[in-house]
């Protein structure tokens, strides 16, 4: 059992940064590739990145690319995600997301979630 706990969402002006973390219980995190997702009001749920479990691999949402870089700390059991160049519709709970196999873009192959830090862009 794996459980994420995300951190870093607030109020930011359009053009500004965030760093979210997540951090995960368990011995294994090296094991899992993690994914960020984010969910707007009344749309669904959608991939932003993932990361392999070395950090090695990558993956981007075309949405996102250039702006946001995901990467991980194992020693610290750690994944974060840096938010730059932000934009209104970046408006979001972000949710992060584990898995025991590789890096996926498809949210239904996860399998463990965390709550979710919300993430508002002001324009």
């Amino acid at each position: 059992q794996v459980q994420l706990v995300e951190t870093g969402g607030g109020l930011v002006q359009a053009g500004g940064s965030l760093r979210l973390s997540c951090a995960a219980s368990g011995r294994t995190f090296s094991s899992y590739a993690m994914g960020w997702f984010r969910q707007a009001p009344g749309k669904e749920r959608e991939f932003v990145a993932t990361i392999s479990g070395s950090g090695a691999g990558t993956a981007y949402a075309d949405s996102v690319k250039g702006r946001y870089t995901i990467s991980r700390d194992n020693t610290k059991n750690t994944v974060y995600l840096q938010l730059s160049t932000l934009k209104p519709e970046d408006t979001a709970v972000y949710y992060c997301a584990a898995r025991s196999q590789g890096p996926s873009v498809f949210r239904d192959r996860y399998d463990y979630w965390g709550q979710g830090t919300q993430v508002t862009v002001s324009s």
